[in-house]
């Protein structure tokens, strides 16, 4: 791990997967670490304190950390209703060497982690899933995806909260909304939450 200054008030710790990140974001919270801000990324951790002279302390409490990649707890479970017609089905089931049906069962037969969120306010980048599924981004990305789509990427799922271009891999997509400026918290997945995807019909 390397820690390194972020500004006169923050620190960013490099880590060295999503797992390591998770664990500290886990033991940074067990800890009571007294912090303002937790963003977690795919190999990096953002912490901020309230001043300049907090961030000493902050040091100090790192320094006595031991993180434990299986101590993370399962957070609240958030179901998203999913229908699984997306345009890239068929090409990703071949690529995993599934048919639709057994692709569809690997996606929705285990709850994702959302690691962290990006990308767009309210997209949340989602782990664990079943790794039959991990394939690669689109070579040519769309420009413009519809909100609601479901994608794979990589070891990632996540669903576009809003139109946007994109490279991943549209699997299905959900009438969910995941980001509204007017609830409160405006966005409906933060990282520690668990998804269940559940497979409706149209």
């Amino acid at each position: 791990m390397k820690i390194l200054p972020y500004g006169t008030r923050a620190l960013l710790l490099e880590l060295d997967d999503i797992d390591e990140v998770l664990a500290w974001v886990e033991a940074i919270g067990s800890a009571g670490v007294d912090v303002v801000d937790v963003v977690p990324g795919a190999r990096t951790l953002y912490l901020s304190v309230a001043t300049e002279e907090h961030v000493p302390a902050l040091r100090d409490a790192l320094d006595g950390i031991v993180p434990d990649r299986r101590a993370a707890t399962d957070g609240p479970v958030v179901e998203i209703p999913t229908v699984y017609d997306g345009p890239d089905l068929t090409d990703v089931a071949e690529a995993t060497g599934l048919t639709t049906d057994e692709m569809v069962t690997a996606h929705t037969g285990r709850p994702w982690r959302v690691a962290f969120t990006g990308f767009a306010p309210g997209f949340g980048y989602l782990v664990d899933g079943d790794t039959r599924l991990e394939v690669p981004r689109r070579a040519s990305p769309r420009t413009s995806v519809p909100p609601g789509s479901v994608g794979l990427a990589d070891v990632f799922s996540g669903v576009y909260p809003t139109s946007s271009p994109g490279g991943w891999q549209l699997i299905g997509r959900t009438d969910v909304r995941l980001f509204d400026v007017a609830a409160s918290p405006p966005a409906l997945l933060v990282p520690g939450m668990r998804v269940q995807f559940v497979a409706v019909t149209p």
